[in-house]
């Protein structure tokens, strides 16, 4: 069985190793548009930007790798179309055919319109090796730095210009930061640790437009504001990879849309990863998350070669700014209350319940709490919040109950 994989980042490089660890010993080839090998995206906003780690640090497998499991990886060179009738997918003046396709072609990061200056020199967006290379040399010490976006990647990139030394202004249009994902507990918290290391957040501000003829020079606010910037960047989401399936007249439903075993509207092809919408709960999810691309990418693999198994979802996350690390558990869609345990020192974490029923934690420098709180939500037990609430309370022995 001859079988094609597009898109070579977490979820395809957990996949095409999965498929060679299970006994698949045909053809087997990986395709990437950008010429480095697959590598971890969450350093590029954190270590990588800040110099601390080189690019071969990034990479998930040494080259090596694919040679010694007999993978072709094809770098550089993206996907054009995709053939469904003669099972072949077009690289250049090159077809490849297929019998099993895997779309994990992954997100792009959303850009501002160039009209209202996104597409000025000096803008700037996270999301791939390229994109921080381009960047880099303009975090120097006293330069100013508009962040387009208090999401989790706008507030990263925060945090290492802000230890860098620079001036750094975080924009957010919401009533706070991290509103879509959070809490107003995170969120708050958040706040005050970027404050506390000298950022700049403004809320409930939007962007009129960026200034600037022929490089940016800063930004008008929508409360009429002008704010002066030697670079910009937008950390205004991402969207899922989904140009390809489209025109092949895949089926999507915010990303391409699988079934419970990850295969598409076309049995022949399957999608895992940032791109691929998949049943849970009575309706769709997508997660934009290291654990579901490589979770769901071995499951796709498994069922390939007719394992039958649905993939099921146990949601993690994580972000690291300053000598903060949050740990998240769990999806909060749908909570009503939140339950703050103080934990040791400087450690917190936020329980999200909904009625009684527990479903995520935000763990912030406390990775017991995260812990204990993933294996309640993964096995349906929610504790008294009391209980959660009480900083005597031995969580390790709410497992038990």
């Amino acid at each position: 069985m001859r079988v094609v994989v597009i898109g070579a980042g977490q979820a395809g490089a957990a996949l095409v190793a999965k498929l060679r660890a299970l006994g698949h010993t045909g053809p087997l080839t990986l395709i990437g548009d950008e010429p480095a090998p697959p590598y971890q995206r969450p350093p590029l906003s954190k270590a990588y930007l800040m110099g601390e780690m080189e690019e071969e640090r990034l990479w998930l497998r040494s080259p090596e790798f694919y040679a010694d499991n007999d993978i072709n990886l094809r770098l550089g060179h993206p996907v054009t179309a995709i053939d469904r009738t003669a099972k072949t997918v077009q690289l250049g003046d090159e077809a490849i055919a297929y019998d099993a396709l895997v779309l994990t072609t992954g997100s792009s990061a959303r850009k501002l319109p160039a009209a209202v200056g996104g597409a000025l020199p000096g803008v700037y967006t996270v999301r791939t090796l390229a994109d921080v290379d381009a960047m880099k040399a303009e975090f120097q010490p006293g330069r100013r730095l508009i962040i387009v976006g208090g999401g989790y990647i706008g507030l990263e990139a925060a945090a290492v210009a802000a230890k860098l030394g620079l001036d750094v202004t975080v924009l957010e249009m919401a009533p706070r930061i991290l509103q879509r994902v959070a809490s107003q507990e995170t969120s708050d918290y958040f706040r005050a640790l970027h404050t506390a290391h000298g950022v700049h957040i403004l809320e409930s501000t939007g962007l009129d437009r960026l200034l600037g003829e022929t490089h940016v020079s800063g930004a008008r606010l929508t409360d009429g504001r002008e704010l002066p910037a030697d670079f910009v960047i937008a950390g205004v989401g991402i969207l899922p990879g989904t140009v390809l399936a489209e025109a092949a007249g895949l089926a999507l439903d915010n990303g391409i849309a699988t079934n419970a075993l990850g295969q598409t509207s076309d049995p022949a092809i399957w999608a895992a990863g940032d791109c691929a919408s998949f049943p849970w709960r009575g309706g769709r999810l997508r997660m934009e998350s290291v654990g579901n691309a490589i979770d769901m990418a071995e499951v796709v693999a498994a069922n390939i070669l007719g394992a039958n198994e649905a993939y099921l979802a146990k949601p993690w996350f994580w972000s690291d700014q300053y000598d903060c690390k949050l740990q998240i558990a769990g999806l909060n869609t749908g909570y009503d209350q939140i339950v703050t345990r103080p934990g040791e020192g400087d450690a917190v974490s936020f329980w999200y319940y909904a009625g009684d029923r527990l479903i995520a934690v935000d763990a912030m420098n406390d990775a017991r709490a995260y812990m204990v709180g993933k294996r309640l939500i993964e096995t349906g037990k929610s504790p008294d919040k009391a209980d959660i609430a009480n900083p005597g309370t031995d969580l390790k022995a709410l497992l038990k109950r």
